[in-house]
């Protein structure tokens, strides 16, 4: 009981180590002179022992050999406990050499009893803290099942995994094999573990009771997972990942922080490779506004253009609590940056024109904006006034106080919308466009669709109602979608603000697109559930302005190269300013009256392409 409940105290760890090197000597000097110690060398136990005693326990409490909890002894205390020990029977070997040239020309201690005993004491004192270890580890577990566990990955990771789980789980948990794409390591053994390469994995899950496979290759490409969580699928093993190597704590893995692989590393591309010397070259020294700095997006950028080192960053947001736990990461992640947090509504002209002219910002990212697509359908008036007479305001303020560049994160629902979302960032990115006409900000467009794991999102909301066992709703079956990670795509909002030059529109490679249930079916599985036993998935019917597919271009539209092969300039039709303008205020007037039908039917003579879907201003585009 003692071992499970509490630690054993450090004065009995002592105690027993004294008692060790007590032991320690008689065996030495038993061994010495086999089992018949002379008289004259009994006589000179009390001084020996006397010595080796002392000089052991002031180097056990100099180097606070007790202080460890045994039951987790790992690696570095055996080799502590050999370093101590070492230093100790040197010291004595210093003391026989002084006594015999310098004082009476005799050995304190026979040095035979000195190597004896420097091998006996290592011996035991490593084996008691390997005991204890084995006997806790055995009481939290009986009955003596393993876990079993495959690694996938024979390189030096997979080596660190495997102690961590040694040191951690050694009881519990058992290292079965390794998977290795490298040919040259097949079948050969690591740390007494079989190499197997990909091939065998399915038959080694089909004959073993494999509960865990654990991916330690740091940068596996995102195909290579989906081919190892599609194995285990059928043998219900859970499919977990080592953290980066920047996340271990003091550089050292812990079996804690290798957690379940998510739904987001199956989705991800490769990393995108930024010209980071040119966007340095943007950003250093510079004083940059975000809107919206609370957001998935907003929070992102600021992190990433922190890194940089900009002369101060500018946070606009109007959620407090948002803004509080963003200032609390920075002040604890970025202590010596600057950056100024101002609570703000962007509608509100005469806060953000305060904001301007105090702060003076060269550039201004704009990520405020709603994106709930059903939410806006059913608040048309929100729609209008935050994301374009908002977006107007900032953008107006931006050409009036100077701002070198001015770039706007917009949406792929922008595009042939059918929903008032999207229309009202369509006629955002349409007053900005004619406003690059006007003055000196270049005012620059960045158009991509879904982010993964953003606040409202399918990630976030699947990930919640399995939590809560379900069930899963999806709208319908044949719904798809782009995704992007939050840090691809800021990285990309960087690139493409660095290279523009003005009126563009710059279109994200999204990759391939993704069926909403193909994704709820992979995180299901993810989490170790069985779909229709564990959880189901529940069809809702398309929300108000859904539609099925998203796209980055209407039909009208074609692209140009940019020196990034992720990033491509749309080539839009240009519109007249004072149409526009005249448009947008005609519009922004109509807020006043809270009429949604003549908001939304001024809408859609803005943006002719806007076709209501499953959505009551359907009769609108009939009449």
């Amino acid at each position: 009981m003692l071992l499970s409940k509490q630690n054993m105290p450090r004065w009995l760890i002592f105690l027993i180590d004294i008692l060790v090197v007590v032991f320690a000597i008689f065996i030495a000097y038993m061994v010495r002179f086999n089992f018949n110690v002379p008289p004259d060398q009994i006589k000179q136990w009390p001084q020996v022992f006397s010595i080796i005693i002392g000089v052991r326990a002031l180097s056990f409490i100099i180097s606070k050999t007790y202080a460890g909890i045994i039951r987790y002894t790992s690696t570095e205390d055996a080799v502590r406990i050999f370093i101590v020990i070492l230093v100790g029977s040197v010291i004595f070997s210093i003391g026989n050499l002084v006594s015999y040239y310098f004082i009476n020309a005799k050995n304190i201690i026979p040095f035979s009893i000195i190597v004896i005993e420097f091998m006996t004491v290592i011996l035991l004192m490593v084996t008691f803290r390997i005991i204890v270890k084995i006997a806790y580890l055995e009481m939290i577990n009986p009955g003596g099942a393993k876990t079993k566990v495959i690694i996938f990955g024979a390189g030096e990771a997979g080596v660190i995994t495997k102690r961590s789980i040694d040191r951690d789980l050694g009881i519990r948990y058992k290292v079965i094999a390794f998977i290795d794409d490298d040919k040259n390591k097949w079948g050969k053994k690591l740390e007494g573990v079989g190499i197997f390469g990909f091939d065998k994995l399915e038959e080694l899950l089909a004959t073993n009771k494999v509960d865990n496979i654990i991916i330690s290759v740091q940068k596996l490409k995102p195909e290579r997972k989906q081919k190892i969580v599609e194995t285990t699928i059928p043998y219900e093993t859970k499919v977990l990942s080592v953290p980066p190597v920047s996340n271990w704590i003091n550089g050292e893995l812990s079996f804690n922080q290798i957690k379940k692989i998510k739904i987001e590393d199956l989705l991800e591309r490769d990393e995108i490779k930024l010209d980071k010397e040119d966007i340095s070259k943007e950003l250093k020294g510079k004083v940059i506004m975000i809107t919206g700095a609370a957001g998935s997006i907003g929070s992102e950028l600021t992190r990433q253009i922190l890194n940089f080192n900009p002369a101060k960053v500018i946070l606009i947001d109007q959620a407090e609590s948002a803004m509080f736990t963003l200032e609390v990461e920075l002040n604890e992640n970025f202590p010596d940056k600057k950056y100024e947090i101002a609570i703000a509504d962007i509608c509100n002209e005469v806060r953000m024109e305060n904001a301007f002219k105090l702060f003076k910002p060269e550039l201004v990212y704009h990520a405020a904006a709603y994106k709930h697509v059903p939410m806006m359908e059913n608040n048309p008036s929100e729609a209008l006034y935050t994301n374009i007479k908002g977006t107007k305001m900032v953008a107006d303020l931006a050409m009036k106080y100077g701002v070198s560049k001015f770039i706007m994160i917009s949406t792929d629902k922008a595009v042939n919308p059918t929903n008032v979302m999207g229309a009202s960032k369509r006629i955002a990115e349409i007053y900005i466009q004619t406003l690059n006409q006007k003055g000196i900000t270049h005012f620059i467009t960045t158009r991509f669709g879904n982010v993964l794991g953003s606040n409202g999102s399918a990630v976030t909301l699947f990930r919640k109602q399995i939590e809560k066992g379900g069930p899963i709703t999806v709208t319908h079956p044949d719904v798809i979608r782009y995704f992007m990670t939050i840090p691809e795509a800021c990285r990309l909002v960087l690139d493409a603000g660095m290279m523009g030059k003005g009126g563009e529109i710059y279109l994200f490679d999204m990759g391939n697109p993704v069926k909403i249930v193909d994704l709820a079916k992979r995180m299901v599985q993810l989490s170790g559930l069985e779909l229709d036993r564990d959880i189901q998935i529940k069809y809702t019917g398309l929300r108000p302005g859904e539609k099925l597919y998203e796209e980055l271009l209407n039909d009208e539209e074609n692209t140009l190269p940019t020196h990034h092969p992720q990033i491509m300039i749309g080539k839009v039709r240009e519109y007249d300013y004072k149409n526009v303008s005249k448009d947008i205020e005609g519009l922004i007037t109509l807020f006043d009256t809270q009429d949604n039908t003549d908001i939304v039917r001024k809408m859609k003579s803005i943006v002719p392409e806007f076709i209501s879907k499953n959505s009551v201003f359907e009769q609108l585009d009939k009449a």
